[in-house]
């Protein structure tokens, strides 16, 4: 039986995975920054995350045997995480990291609508409360009005990364939903795997087919798509072992701490640096997304 983790040492865990999310996302800028395409950080990404996890499983002794119609529904959700994945990259490539992981962390309200109009399942009064409430504070996170009042200027510049941050969060709403309802029963190791080759495989063809590849031009370039992978796979290894040791669900909810952490890395390492305001922003958004999982 897998030992629990104490309260504090598995908020402590996940904060530090949080953390290491959201170097991912700054390694992805800089690889982004020096010439690399998103298509090759996630194919990239991917593949080296996919065969990590297949050799974990096969020391593990993990049958990998699925049936049919069980392994078709991972490829359909496999495809739905590449997309996810694509689009979230697309939208670090654009705007600031931290204000596309803002507007991503908007997937659990779209998660909650999506169960509310395919299975019924009304949201909690204190959650249709937040939605709003996330939605003000998203508009002051990115702030839509621009310094000048110019609308129509400020979303020439992030209308697009917004965009793609926004179809990644559906994307990924979907992810949520269909795994609730095909795959639950599935060791999460390999259903992680399966999602991972499947990303893999599906934007390695997709960018083969568009000719969307494209390196780094630079060492700089190189080790940051060397770190987004490095970082990416950590995290997402040291997730799947932390999180069947929790004591509580709830406990979970602090990852939500990653668009903050990436407030401060983005402004240390990449000199992306936001308003006040749009900082109180973010923090109504976490604050919106996180308040009601903590009292559920």
């Amino acid at each position: 039986m897998t030992k629990s983790l104490s309260p504090r040492a598995g908020v402590l865990a996940l904060l530090a995975i949080a953390v290491v999310f959201g170097s991912n996302h700054v390694a992805a800028r800089i690889a982004f920054d020096d010439g690399t395409s998103v298509a090759t950080a996630v194919a990239v990404r991917s593949s080296v995350t996919a065969l990590t996890l297949f050799a974990w499983l096969r020391v593990l002794g993990i049958s990998l045997a699925l049936p049919r119609p069980t392994l078709l529904r991972a490829v359909a959700i496999g495809t739905l995480v590449a997309l996810q994945s694509y689009c979230l990259y697309s939208a670090v490539a654009r705007i600031p990291v931290a204000l596309a992981l803002i507007a991503f962390n908007t997937f659990p309200m779209l998660l909650a609508l999506l169960s509310w109009s395919f299975a019924g399942e009304r949201p909690a009064r204190r959650a249709l409360v937040a939605m709003p409430v996330a939605l003000v504070g998203l508009a002051l996170a990115l702030d839509v009005t621009g310094r000048a009042g110019d609308v129509a200027g400020r979303w020439s510049e992030i209308g697009a990364g917004v965009g793609f941050a926004l179809g990644a969060a559906l994307s990924f709403a979907l992810v949520l939903l269909l795994t609730a309802r095909w795959l639950k029963d599935m060791d999460g190791r390999l259903r992680s795997f399966l999602t991972m080759a499947v990303t893999a495989v599906v934007v390695l063809a997709g960018a083969a087919v568009a000719d969307a590849f494209s390196v780094p031009r630079s060492a700089q370039g190189w080790l940051g798509l060397a770190l987004l992978t490095a970082f990416y796979g950590s995290a997402i290894t040291a997730l799947f072992v932390v999180l069947p040791r929790l004591s509580a669900a709830g406990d979970a909810v602090a990852l939500n701490f990653e668009p903050i952490a990436l407030l401060f890395l983005a402004w240390a390492i990449l000199g992306q640096a936001v308003t006040p305001l749009q900082m109180f922003g973010a923090l109504i958004v976490i604050g919106a997304i996180t308040v009601p999982a903590l009292r559920r």
